[in-house]
């Protein structure tokens, strides 16, 4: 996991999608974006229990699909995110939750600081294709 999360090798999981049609049913794609400085920070799943969730609390609660459960985003950590916004696409099969975070970022990583930091924190060069931390 440690290559994988903090390593510059890039190791697309091309089976993500296979795995939750696999596993988990009835789910659709969220990106999570920083309502203040429009950074997508998160791309995760929900499901319509997630969903009525997140909009009866205003919290982020998202769809586990490696662990099939109801995932209310930082509830042990702290790092909370209100929801202030949401939309859907032409199709209704994914959707954009603006989110102010309660404190920090979302990502379960830190940075050398031992600070969360948002889930993008690895550039892909364009020539190598190698990754490029920009939160250390």
């Amino acid at each position: 996991m440690k290559e994988l999360e903090e390593g510059n090798k890039l190791m697309l999981d091309f089976e993500k999608i296979g795995k939750i049609a696999d596993n988990c049913r009835d789910v659709i794609p969220v990106a999570v974006q920083d309502a203040d400085t429009d950074e997508i920070i998160l791309v995760a799943y929900t499901n319509e229990l997630a969903f009525k969730e997140t909009m009866k609390k205003r919290v982020l609660v998202l769809w586990s699909t490696s662990r099939n459960v109801l995932w209310e985003k930082g509830k042990t950590s702290g790092e909370t995110f209100k929801i202030v916004e949401a939309f859907v696409n032409c199709e209704q099969n994914s959707l954009v939750y603006k989110v102010i975070p309660n404190r920090g970022k979302i990502c379960h990583t830190n940075n050398k600081a031992g600070e969360p930091r948002n889930c993008y924190y690895r550039k892909i060069n364009l020539d190598t294709l190698a990754l490029e931390n920009i939160d250390e």
